[in-house]
């Protein structure tokens, strides 16, 4: 399905995740609505709603995860006849840099795309991994 904005949810989604790679916080923050919901369910997340609130977060969380990236590993696209939330989810390796130290952590992704852009992300991503990977477990 393509959004009105022209592009599919899967291009939308890649488009999202590949924008950390810019370090730009404003890269980021214009993937996703006015009204962008940013749900976290890991213990060390921290979720907010809108995205004024979203890229106010965003230079503080790049800058603590040098060279930022999420690399897709797997995309699954919910079929619109079935699922018209505009679903879809996407597997992950985050991979960056934090005080000096090379993480590598995996999770998953769910998103609502809504007029080609992102209106939530929910997020799942391994803490204990992250904390083991900076010695913090």
């Amino acid at each position: 399905m393509t959004t009105a904005a022209g592009f599919g949810r899967e291009e939308v989604v890649r488009n999202y995740m590949a924008a950390f790679a810019t370090g730009d916080p404003d890269a980021v923050a214009r993937h996703v609505t006015d009204d962008f919901v940013n749900e976290h369910l890991s213990a060390l997340g921290s979720g907010c709603t809108g995205r004024d609130e979203y890229r106010r977060r965003l230079p503080g969380f790049l800058a603590d995860f040098a060279r930022a990236r999420y690399d897709v590993v797997d995309l699954v696209v919910a079929d619109p006849a079935h699922e018209p939330s505009g679903a879809a989810v996407a597997r992950y390796r985050f991979r960056a840099t934090h005080q000096g130290t090379p993480i590598d952590i995996p999770g998953v992704m769910w998103f609502e795309v809504r007029d080609g852009l992102v209106a939530r992300r929910t997020d799942v991503w391994d803490a204990l991994t992250f904390l083991r990977q900076t010695g913090q477990a």
